[in-house]
Order: structure tokens, then C-alpha cells, then sequence
């Protein structure tokens, strides 16, 4: 895909659409933004809302439902099993693409910075339900989706995310 493409995350319907160079919706995905809603505070377990672009991509080759800790791979890999053993656990699979803020005192910098607050769109367990808020900030998407949205965009792509 060409540089000029752009993503738009909707809270509200929990979308997740890829536009084109040329403004046509080329790919659209359910995703799951935070349970807490939208919100730009350090610490608030929400989903950031504005202008952002994709910082840093992470865990290109890696195999699908490979677990990250801090944006590392553990060598790990989801499976419901291994899920059932670690309850509660927040997983961040398969792909990482990292926001950073555009907008100064909006969604960078202080207590509102997204990357600082390590927001990112990544993958997640097939057990979780899409189209549900349920992240603790983050944009969740289904493996292949995260996996698929990796390849299709460059670092620097613009990230709008609304209500």
C-alpha cells in the first residue's frame, strides 16, 4: 500500500476502517477500544480520541497469537489452553502498531501522551468478543486482522480516532 493512506477508528460503532490514497474504504475491521470509554488521561484505562500516527510497527514475522510483553516477544504463543492458565491477563498478540499523538496537550506530551501511555491497535485472544468495549485502553482486532492491517500500512500512517 502506498504512502496517503489513512485509518479511521470509530468508538462508537467499535470500527476500525483503512482508507486509500484516494479516499475509498478499502478495509474495514471490528475492533474493541477500552471498557472505560474515551478518554486521553494517563492512567484512565481509555481509549485516546484525535489525531495520532503509527510510531512504530512491531513483530513483523512473527506467528500468529505470538504473545508481547512490553512490546517483546516471550516466546510464548496463545492458544485457549494457555489462556486458561493465565485468567485475567491482558493479551497483546501477534502485531504491535504503536500510536503516538498529533495533537499537543490533546493526545501528546504530558498527562495525555498516547505513546507514553503505550496505546497501540494489536491482536488478542480468539476469545474475545469484538464490537465490545472491553480494552484497557488500546484498539483490539483479531489476529489475522492485526496481522493483514501490519502488511497494508506504513510506519507514519495517520490515525484518526473518534466517538
Amino acid at each position: 500500500m502506498s504512502a496517503g493512506c489513512r485509518i479511521l477508528i470509530d468508538i462508537g460503532s467499535q470500527t476500525l476502517s483503512l482508507f486509500g490514497a484516494d479516499g475509498a474504504c478499502i478495509r474495514r475491521y471490528r475492533v474493541s477500544t477500552a471498557r472505560n470509554g474515551a478518554g486521553e488521561r494517563e492512567g484512565s484505562g481509555c481509549t485516546p480520541r484525535g489525531r495520532h500516527r503509527i510510531r512504530a510497527k512491531i513483530g513483523g514475522g512473527a506467528a500468529p497469537g505470538a504473545v508481547f510483553r512490553g512490546r517483546r516477544l516471550t516466546g510464548e504463543r496463545w492458544t485457549p489452553a494457555f489462556a486458561a492458565e493465565h485468567p485475567g491477563r491482558d493479551w497483546i498478540l501477534s502485531r504491535i502498531l504503536w500510536l503516538s499523538g498529533e495533537e499537543r496537550g490533546r493526545n501528546r506530551l504530558g498527562e495525555v501522551d498516547t505513546m507514553r501511555r503505550y496505546i497501540y491497535l494489536h491482536g488478542t485472544g480468539d476469545d474475545q468478543p469484538m464490537s465490545v468495549p472491553l480494552s484497557h485502553g488500546c484498539v483490539r482486532m483479531r489476529n489475522r486482522d492485526i496481522i493483514e492491517l501490519f502488511e497494508l500500512v506504513p510506519a507514519g500512517t495517520p490515525v484518526e480516532i473518534v466517538e
